[in-house]
């Protein structure tokens, strides 16, 4: 009789073991950046009509077109640096998958345009410098300032890289 109990509890453990590593299973597809819109956390890419550029959230690193072909970098062309991503406007791609967004970027860019602004966004993080609590509900997109730091850089990539002449 001991035997048998036992190996019950052998097997008992044995299926709990297995079944707990099944629910410790988690797909991570990256972390939206701050200045991301909020309600979100499930989408891959954001097209940012001011910069004509993707943002793709699982690999946190900005899709342009640099004049001869489609790049990711962790960083926007250097004639977008001083782009504040916080205000400007996100287009969230909640009906693509794939790894090329950009396929369709000839009816994004006719879509939304430079300019473009949607229904107002709230950004999943506080701008910078801001007193106030809580993101940031913004209306309109890119107000034409620069960043007030004039560091040349985009908040929350890691990277910092300072324009000539700032």
């Amino acid at each position: 009789m001991k035997l048998i109990k036992f190996i019950l509890t052998g097997i008992i453990l044995f299926f709990s073991g297995i079944l707990q590593g099944q629910v410790a299973v988690n797909v991570n597809i990256g972390t939206p950046p701050p200045w991301g819109p909020s309600g979100y956390s499930n989408v891959r890419y954001y097209y940012l009509p001011d910069v004509e550029a993707y943002y793709d959230v699982q690999s946190s690193r900005f899709i342009y077109y640099n004049g001869v072909t489609w790049v990711r970098r962790t960083y926007l062309p250097k004639h977008y640096r001083s782009y504040d991503l916080y205000d400007g406007y996100k287009v969230v791609m909640t009906d693509y998958r794939g790894n090329t967004p950009y396929i369709h970027f000839a009816d994004y860019k006719i879509k939304y345009a430079k300019g473009y602004h949607g229904q107002p966004q709230k950004n999943i993080g506080m701008k910078p410098g801001n007193k106030n609590s809580g993101g940031g509900m913004h209306s309109t997109g890119y107000s034409g300032k620069k960043q007030s730091r004039g560091s040349g850089m985009n908040e929350g990539h890691g990277k910092m890289k300072k324009n000539k002449g700032q």
